[in-house]
């Protein structure tokens, strides 16, 4: 009897632990009205006054963060930037079947993308800075973090504006997925005429915004927002075939995209793991190593300086180069021919760090001499001062304390620095005017100065 019972506990608790996290996850707690989200988001949708003022300003503030290689400024620029209106609303459209939303909100973003492109293309015509600086670099190719980033960024974007209550998610979501950075990347590209900057940081904003679109689409059909419905169903079926090949139009090319970036950066992965391990040689060493990736070429191309490996050796490395799945990869190895280029090398890289060292030892020479130089009028004034304080008692016989320094004042209004000698003097009694003025006079004759700073107390 007791055996039988014990299934059905075990069943029971089960069932508890499934609804108790049924009831946590549940995503209609705290939910907003669907047709108060829906119009909340179509509100995002536009760009016009100061929706698009606020679009320029932020791509400038997002031009000068990579110009200037700044991630604060660039993530400053991304929480001022509404681009996350249009996509977002793009999701919704495909979701709820509204043609008419799915088209203003392609305008929009077609409108934002140009106007974006357009002002950091200015800016990077005229700016003085004309480096790519790694902040930028960064945005000229995609990877399949980004993919994953927009992914998820977008499922928290659309939950998140589905609430009661918004939260900062939404802003989060710009932050993460990175909406504005590629689209000045690619204004850079074309005022420098560098069209693969341009290309790779602009295919990186379309898998970004596709993504975050698709996961605004699955959310909204989760949920089961309701779907827009036409008198004449003949109209809301031709509405649904537009927006269904238009999703099929978007989601399956980027899809393949998402694919190849995820191949590339497997096979990136296994080539890098592939050199780490398998070419090492105890007389021989990898100057470089270059990484080439392309659906019909692919290679592998390694530097090596030292002994000479044998062609034996090689074959065997191409050999071992399909154990890490990197078949139809070439493998091209060049070498230095003889252990003389390393003696070379050896001595070049001495020469280098002769010359970087005596630059060094210049510098902290000169560093030395200006401590020195320090130290010696800090000695001086200790002295000075010692002697000054017993003359300064008998021309002033209230005089009770006395003391003589160098120190350094600022100036708030013109933010300049300057080092003075500053006195302190402290009188049993209130002196004069008379005799205060006949101290100062007395400071600057004793100590050769042109300026002496008086502190009386």
């Amino acid at each position: 009897m007791e055996e039988t019972q014990k299934p059905k506990k075990n069943r029971s608790k089960i069932i508890r632990v499934l609804l108790y996290l049924a009831h946590r996850f549940d995503l209609e707690e705290g939910k907003e009205d669907e047709l108060e989200t829906i119009e909340y988001i179509s509100k995002n949708v536009e760009f016009k006054g100061a929706n698009l003022w606020i679009l320029i300003f932020a791509i400038l503030v997002a031009s000068v963060g990579l110009n200037v290689n700044s991630t604060a400024v660039i993530i400053g620029a991304m929480l001022i930037s509404p681009l996350m209106g249009p996509i977002m609303g793009i999701g919704l459209a495909a979701g709820i079947n509204d043609f008419e939303l799915l088209k203003r909100s392609f305008r929009n973003l077609s409108v934002a993308v140009f106007i974006s492109i357009l002002t950091s293309t200015l800016y990077f015509l005229v700016t003085p800075i004309s480096d790519a600086q790694s902040e930028l670099l960064a945005r000229t190719e995609p990877t399949v973090w980004d993919v994953l980033i927009a992914l998820f960024g977008g499922l928290a974007g659309i939950v998140a504006g589905s609430r009661k209550e918004k939260s900062n998610a939404i802003p989060g979501v710009a932050i993460a997925t990175a909406l504005m950075p590629p689209l000045c990347t690619a204004g850079y590209g074309i005022a420098t005429g560098n069209l693969y900057y341009f290309f790779g940081a602009f295919y990186l904003f379309f898998i970004n915004s596709v993504f975050i679109s698709l996961s605004t689409y699955l959310i909204v059909r989760f949920m089961g927002y309701p779907k827009k419905h036409f008198l004449d169903s003949k109209r809301e079926k031709r509405v649904q075939t537009y927006i269904t090949l238009f999703t099929l139009m978007t989601v399956i090319p980027s899809i393949y995209l998402a694919y190849g970036i995820v191949k590339q950066s497997i096979w990136d992965q296994q080539a890098k793991k592939f050199v780490k391990t398998e070419m090492k040689f105890p007389k021989t060493q990898i100057l470089n190593a270059e990484f080439a990736y392309d659906t019909d070429n692919r290679k592998i191309e390694v530097s090596l300086i030292g002994e000479p490996i044998s062609d034996d050796e090689i074959e065997i490395l191409k050999t071992k180069i399909i154990d890490f799945g990197l078949a139809e990869t070439d493998l091209i190895i060049n070498q230095s021919g003889s252990s003389t280029d390393m003696r070379v090398l050896r001595n070049d890289i001495l020469k280098d760090l002769y010359e970087r060292n005596e630059a060094l030892i210049q510098t902290k020479d000169e560093r030395i001499a200006l401590l020195e130089k320090e130290l010696a009028q800090d000695a001086e004034i200790r002295t000075l001062s010692t002697e000054m304080a017993e003359e300064a008692k008998i021309n002033h016989p209230t005089l009770s304390k006395f003391s003589l320094g160098r120190s350094i004042f600022s100036d708030l209004d013109s933010k300049n620095s300057d080092t003075l000698i500053a006195a302190y003097a402290s009188f049993k009694s209130r002196p004069s005017s008379a005799e205060i003025q006949k101290l100062r006079q007395w400071l600057k004759i004793r100590t050769k100065a042109d300026t002496v700073a008086l502190i009386l107390d």
